[in-house]
């Protein structure tokens, strides 16, 4: 393990007890919430389907997908965020497979999914466009990547030492994600989101959006 990846890995394990504070992350609220299950639900297909939740922090959308009839297996580099996410579903009375590993690389062997979720995380990562290669690789044949980011103006915040020399730091804009996906996938489409306060907790005024690509 590098020493910037060592830094990621400690950085989010110790973000892990106040994590959920954040609206969007704990989905405590129920506008916000019901706005991220009808999301989604939008996103994914209607009948079960096995999804794998990349860098799935607490397990939030895990348990949304898990109650909409979904198969969820959560992947996360921290180890008490993946203990928060097991318990998270476990005290719902849901299941679900969570397992501690490399996002960019999920341990999952030679299963294939039907959908790949990625929520707030390229933008963490050393080798971005490797991961999404990997990620698209992961999914059986019409299956879908849905990649929910943004262009944060918070980007000049303190994260880990060496943060700087991660190739997506802050964020990117859809235009230019996009354009990393489309060779990689059959078709996709951007969907702004930051003009949907409830998915947030308020009003935001970063780009926010989401991807979804079909194989």
């Amino acid at each position: 393990m590098s020493d910037l990846t060592s830094a990621i890995t400690g950085y989010w394990d110790a973000a892990a007890p106040t994590f959920d504070e954040e609206p969007d992350h704990g989905l405590r609220a129920d506008r916000t919430r019901a706005a991220w299950d009808r999301r989604l639900r939008a996103w994914t297909p209607a009948q079960p389907a096995d999804v794998l939740d990349v860098g799935c922090g607490t397990g939030s959308l895990s348990m949304l997908l898990a109650a909409a009839g979904h198969r969820v297996t959560g992947v996360d580099v921290a180890p008490r965020m993946i203990e928060q996410a097991r318990a998270k579903l476990s005290s719902a009375g849901f299941a679900g497979r969570f397992l501690v590993g490399d996002a960019a690389a999920p341990p999952t062997g030679d299963d294939r999914f039907d959908v790949v979720l990625c929520r707030h995380l390229v933008w963490t990562l050393p080798d971005p466009q490797a991961a999404l290669r990997e990620w698209a690789g992961r999914l059986r044949p019409s299956g879908r990547l849905v990649l929910v980011e943004g262009r944060w103006r918070e980007a000049g915040q303190p994260y880990v030492e060496g943060a700087g020399s991660l190739p997506w730091n802050g964020g990117l804009g859809a235009a230019d994600l996009a354009a990393a996906v489309r060779p990689l996938v059959a078709d996709l489409r951007v969907e702004p989101l930051g003009d949907d306060a409830d998915l947030w907790g308020g009003p935001v005024h970063d780009e926010r959006y989401a991807i979804i690509a079909y194989a």
